[in-house]
């Protein structure tokens, strides 16, 4: 098939798969007049990529499935190295989370002396546009 027809089936653009190209994620096969060809397993590679990436990887986190892919493995996560990835993906994703707790704690924190505040004294007149609040 040609650039524009994969670039329908994986839902992208011809721009995209040609970054993919020179990036080494997408194999550069051309037929006699120099046009670019593929077949079902660069779809395959580019639904591993979008998958990836749906997720948050990085695209060159995504490099280990696709050689895993290209390898002839039938899952772009059987090698070892897309394992990796993985483990170093939840790593971060657990650094965030606990980074996001923090800051809701914080801000579960300022609510509250804001509650607290807001109790205690009259309610202020709020003028904006001509109207009072």
């Amino acid at each position: 098939m040609r650039i524009g027809e994969l670039a329908a089936r994986a839902g992208t653009t011809t721009r995209t798969l040609r970054y993919y190209e020179t990036r080494g994620l997408l194999p550069a096969r051309r037929d006699e007049h120099g046009h670019r060809t593929y077949d079902e397993r660069d779809v395959r590679l580019l639904e591993q990529i979008r998958t990836l990436r749906d997720f948050g990887f990085e695209l060159e986190e995504t490099r280990p499935f696709v050689e895993c892919l290209r390898a002839g493995h039938p899952e772009g996560d059987s090698c070892p190295a897309s394992l990796a990835v993985y483990r170093r993906k939840l790593a971060e994703l657990d650094a965030l989370i606990g980074e996001l707790r923090g800051v809701r704690a914080t801000v579960a924190a300022q609510l509250a002396r804001a509650e607290a505040a807001a109790a205690e004294c009259p309610e202020p007149r709020c003028e904006l546009g001509g109207h009072t609040w």
